[in-house]
C-alpha cells in the first residue's frame, strides 16, 4: 500500500473513532468552467484552531504538483502524511467531484471546517479555495469558491 494512500485510510480512522457515532457525509465540490489542463483539489477538515486535522480526498495524476496544494500540504506534511500517493483522477472545468465518507458525530457543530485547496498546472493555486464549517446551519448550504471552486456544498 502506497504511504499516501495509508496514511489517509489512517487519517479517516481517526475522523470515526469506535467510542464516536459516525456520520455520513456528502461533499460536492463545483468547478467553474474553464479551458486548460484539469486541477488537482485536496479536500480536507480543519480543527477549530485551523490547523489540519485529516485529509479526506485528493485528486491529481501527477505526485509532484500536490505541493501546489499549499494549504493541505503544508498541513499533511506536519503531520506526518507522505505526499507520493494519488486517490483519485484531477478535476476539469466546469466537472463536480463529490466525496462520500464518514465523520465523528463529534465534529458537527464543534469549530471544525471542510476545505478544499486547487491548483492548475502552468495556471495558479488558490489556498482554502472552498471553506465549510460543519454545523448543522451551513448543512446543505453552497459555499462560493474564490479560484478554480464555483462552490462547495458538504451533506450530512
Amino acid at each position: 500500500m502506497r504511504p499516501l494512500t495509508s496514511a489517509l485510510l489512517l487519517g479517516t480512522a481517526l475522523l470515526a473513532p469506535s467510542a464516536a457515532i459516525a456520520k455520513d457525509i456528502s461533499v460536492d465540490v463545483q468547478m467553474v468552467r474553464y479551458s486548460g489542463n484539469p486541477a488537482y483539489l485536496a479536500v480536507y477538515v480543519t480543527n477549530p484552531d485551523g490547523s489540519y486535522n485529516s485529509t479526506l480526498w485528493v485528486s491529481g495524476t501527477r505526485t509532484r504538483y500536490l505541493r501546489d496544494l499549499r494549504q493541505w500540504a503544508k498541513g499533511a506534511a506536519a503531520a506526518g502524511v507522505s505526499l507520493d500517493g494519488i486517490t483519485g483522477a484531477s478535476v476539469g472545468g466546469g466537472q463536480v467531484l463529490t466525496v462520500n465518507t464518514s465523520i465523528a458525530d463529534s465534529l458537527i457543530d464543534a469549530g471544525y471546517e471542510v476545505h478544499v485547496d486547487s491548483a492548475v498546472e502552468h495556471g495558479g493555486s488558490y489556498s482554502s479555495d472552498a471553506v465549510v464549517p460543519l454545523t448543522s446551519a451551513e448543512n446543505g448550504q453552497p459555499v462560493d469558491g474564490t479560484g478554480y471552486v464555483s462552490h462547495m456544498t458538504v451533506n450530512f
